[in-house]
């Protein structure tokens, strides 16, 4: 790499300027012009490389003659870089790491010390700074691991390069932290910080220095061979054979990439920022050059960033697996076990018995992970063998493809009863998924630039895999009980397991995913001998994945009208069992947030409506009628058991239409019945709150609110729920021709979590509804809380649209807009401007935007017809939601 092309630190001239303006002017002055040349240079394209190094090198220049211009006595001192500062690289925010070491028996000069740093501070610098004497480095680095760290890249600035020396000698190998000890304490460091990534190179807002496949990662490798060998860089590295040259250059590029992105984002934030915000991926993708298509450029741009996060990372896997060997066994110590001719277990891991058993035999490159996924004494693949199926993985080609052999192994792999899915990423990590489905690898580190999706498109799909084989765990029951049950009585499971790996894999090409996935999920089981009836299914489950989702969260399930015709586009319950599976797998592998109690709730009722009315033949559909009377005798009869009579029901009922027994369950209508009837005075607002742990509403809490008909009720219930830390996440509405409404909601915590009904949080939420509602004169008080940081990186506009049910006689009023305080009240304010009745809503959170449902009608109960106020109303909403988002 060429020097860079500029001085930063020039001694002479930073003298003259000392003495016309003194050394404070003439540092400042000296900084704000490296780093001003620093900048136009990385403007320029030069590698962030060579201007950290720089930069190191021009702070180097300015301490050591400050560091002269300092009285420090005859004690001996030195003057040391520690950290990332040791190892020669300052980012544009980087802080200065400094000790200044002092002989064990001398006295500090703390006046001298303190002006010394003191200086540092007037110049502005970043400092981290640290006083110590050559026993207590010693005794610190021998308790800490960290402190060890930093010291093991120690570089000398000024001073006595003796004490340096002699600290190296005594935290050296032969005195503390052997190369065992260092290796173990360092591994365990690496899974600990990695755990706080949740172990993945896909995190949306990675961290380029700490989360895998980061800097870190990197430095580790360092770390390890220094301690042990004393090698500093990574030609060292290669040279010794612990990398191969493409690994070597691979690191090197990495590196690189790396430098390049924390550079960026150091000058972007103006100050040490190593987290790529969403704010600054956008940044960062417009100074690479990546314009929006098909992919938006933010979408490119991270899919080079996780590529090669991805690919550090697995050059710190075998690294750290060829360490273990060298440092932690000898030959001697050797435990080898003999598959076949092919193949060893050694030392646990499955290892190739030569080095040309793939070149010879292209099919062990399949072979391999099916002998993974058998034996249970392999715990992982062999850093050599890994070495080999990397070297190898380009002999999986058209025709290793459309080899049958080959297919065969991969049906076996998805057929094997154990450990399949680690098996999957270990394929995928070591690049020969991507390679035997090409489809696969085409999505392999693309991101989707939202906060719904946590995960990149290849790691949310290997997540769902896996999801589906937790289900046929018993310890999955717990919090999947119906799933696992239908799981485990799929006839053929590895179906299941072919329709997750394409059901997002038609991702970033354009065009609906659903569609492409099952044409290139079709051609898979044609390809590997499939079944004509399970292409089928595959195929068909593929192209509805969405399905059971948008039904149970956007349609009105309580109507048996939706349940038939859903039973009816799903036509036979072997599919239902599939589709409900996958559907389960694929939200809780999207988001684990997006899965609650409540949208499980809604899965489960809309999976046994369906199985209901596939049981009883699609040609024998309910009817409302029958479905109403059913709903009303069942209620009747726990209400007699409460001593009321079939005259009082009839008359408590008599303002109650249809809607009300189609929607409601016969124990929430007993509740709500005894309640009304124990309510005497229809002035005051009737409010219940309890918890419903009922196979449909699992886990939610239930509001009942009996108060005057008013149009400004929804909006003032909304704000004050919200108030109250709540999420709306399904909403009713009954107005009786008695002048009375009937509220129901379904309720959970904000997180998404179950309220606590020990902690008196139920019986607050209802006195504070109380208040709340008989206070006439009280307005809506919604709620002015900051939006967070994410969603504000999110600000796309509200999109509405209206269509009409004419059987039903509703509009459905559908909103999509990014999530923010106050949103239901503030389309409920516009409701209640433009005349609008509501009579349900379905309230859906995914990630950082809402999709809501609301079904309304006019005063008289009938659907809005206008164009013009149909329009105007959609108008109001974006302005009101998008205004709010702007101010």
């Amino acid at each position: 790499m060429a020097a860079l092309p500029l001085q930063l630190f020039n001694t002479e001239h930073f003298r003259s300027r000392a003495e016309e303006a003194g050394l404070v002017a003439a540092g400042r002055s000296t900084l704000a012009e490296s780093n001003a040349a620093l900048d136009a240079a990385f403007s320029a394209g030069e590698p962030a490389g060579e201007l950290i190094h720089g930069r190191a090198r021009a702070i180097d220049g300015l301490l050591r003659e400050l560091w002269s211009r300092v009285d420090w006595g005859p004690a001996p001192l030195a003057l040391v870089a520690v950290g990332g500062y040791g190892r020669g690289e300052l980012h544009p925010h980087s802080d200065i790491d400094l000790l200044v070491l002092h002989d064990d028996d001398a006295t500090v000069p703390e006046v001298a010390v303190e002006r010394f740093v003191t200086l540092l501070w007037d110049l502005g610098l970043s400092l981290g700074h640290s006083v110590r004497s050559v026993a207590e480095c010693t005794r610190r680095a021998g308790e800490d691991i960290t402190i060890l760290t930093n010291l093991l890249e120690a570089r000398l600035i000024a001073g006595e390069d003796a004490l340096l020396a002699e600290l190296r000698e005594r935290t050296g190998t032969a005195h503390m932290w052997s190369a065992r000890a260092f290796l173990e304490a360092k591994h365990a460091e690496q899974a600990s910080r990695h755990e706080k990534f949740a172990d993945t190179e896909y995190n949306l807002e990675p961290n380029v220095k700490s989360s895998p496949g980061g800097l870190r990662d990197l430095q580790l490798i360092g770390w390890l061979a220094r301690r042990h060998f004393g090698w500093s860089s990574v030609e060292e590295l290669a040279e010794n054979g612990l990398l191969t040259e493409e690994e070597a250059q691979i690191l090197l590029r990495g590196r690189e990439f790396l430098w390049q992105v924390r550079y960026a984002l150091h000058t972007l934030a103006g100050r040490e920022e190593d987290r790529l915000l969403f704010d600054h991926q956008r940044a960062l993708a417009r100074q690479w050059g990546f314009t929006d298509d098909e992919k938006l450029a933010v979408e490119k741009f991270m899919q080079v960033y996780y590529r090669w996060a991805l690919a550090i990372a697995q050059l710190n896997e075998l690294v750290l697996q060829t360490f273990d060997q060298a440092i932690l066994r000898t030959a001697s110590e050797d435990e080898v076990e003999v598959i076949d001719d092919n193949f060893e277990i050694r030392n646990g891991y499955i290892a190739a018995r030569r080095p040309a058993l793939f070149s010879e035999r292209p099919g062990a490159l399949l072979e391999v992970f099916l002998l993974a996924g058998s034996h249970p004494a392999i715990k992982g693949i062999a850093a050599p063998t890994i070495r080999l199926i990397r070297e190898h993985r380009h002999l999986v080609d058209d025709d290793f493809r459309a080899d049958p052999a080959n297919r065969a192994r991969f049906l076996a792999i998805l057929r094997s009863p154990h450990r399949m899915t680690r098996q999957l990423r270990r394929m995928a990590r070591y690049g020969i998924l991507g390679k035997y489905l090409p489809a696969f690898g085409r999505v392999v580190g693309q991101m989707q630039h939202d906060l719904f999706h946590t995960y990149t498109v290849d790691a949310h799909t290997l997540q769902v895999v896996e999801n589906m084989r937790r289900f046929l765990r018993p310890e999955s029951d717990e919090r999947f009980p119906v799933t696992g049950r239908v799981a485990r009585r799929l006839p053929k499971i590895e179906l299941l397991y072919i329709a997750g790996l394409y059901h997002d894999i038609g991702k970033g090409r354009g065009g609906d995913h659903s569609e492409l996935g099952a044409v290139d999920a079709e051609v898979f089981c044609r390809d590997h001998g499939l079944s004509r009836r399970d292409t089928e299914l595959v195929s068909w489950l593929v192209r509805n994945h969405l399905l059971m989702s948008a039904v149970s969260q956007r349609k009105d399930i309580s109507d048996p009208d939706v349940i038939q015709q859903f039973a009816r586009h799903v036509g036979s319950q072997e599919r239902l069992d599939y589709l409900f599976t996958l559907t389960v797998a694929d939200i809780t592998g999207t988001n684990p947030t997006l899965w609650n109690a409540w949208r499980g709730s809604l899965l489960r009722q809309l999976y046994a409506e369906a199985k209901r009315a596939l049981r009883r033949g699609l040609e024998n559909p309910v009817e409302k009628g029958e479905w109403i009377e059913e709903t009303r005798r069942a209620a009747m009869e726990l209400l007699e058991y409460r001593g009321f009579t079939e005259d009082e029901l009839a008359a408590l009922w008599s303002e109650r239409g249809e809607d009300y027994f189609l929607r409601e369950r016969a124990e929430d209508i007993a509740w709500h019945t005894e309640a009304i009837a124990g309510h005497h005075d229809r002035e005051q607002p009737l409010v219940l709150v309890r918890n419903t742990v009922e196979s449909s509403v699992a886990n939610t809490t239930q509001l009942f609110i009996y108060a005057r008909s008013d149009k400004g009720t929804f909006p003032r219930i909304c704000a004050e729920l919200e108030q109250l830390d709540l999420s709306i996440h399904d909403a009713r509405v009954y107005n009786g021709s008695d002048g009375m409404s009937l509220d129901t909601f379904y309720v959970l915590d904000s997180s998404g979590a179950p309220l606590d009904e020990e902690a008196g949080r139920l019986k607050h939420i209802g006195e504070h509804l109380s208040r709340a509602l008989a206070d006439e004169a009280r307005g809506v008080a919604i709620v002015q809380r900051h939006m967070p940081r994410q969603m504000r990186s999110f600000s796309l506009p509200t999109e509405t649209s209206m269509t009409t049910d004419e059987t039903k006689g509703v509009t459905i009023l559908e909103v999509m807009s990014p999530d923010r305080p106050g949103l239901l009240a503030r389309i409920g304010e516009v409701f209640v401007r433009y005349g609008v009745v509501l009579q349900a809503a379905k309230i859906q959170t995914l990630g950082e935007r809402v999709e809501d449902v609301f079904f309304i009608t006019d005063d008289a109960q009938r659907p809005l017809t206008d164009p013009a106020r149909c329009r105007d109303i959609q108008e109001a909403i974006c302005r009101e939601l998008d205004g709010q988002q702007a101010a």
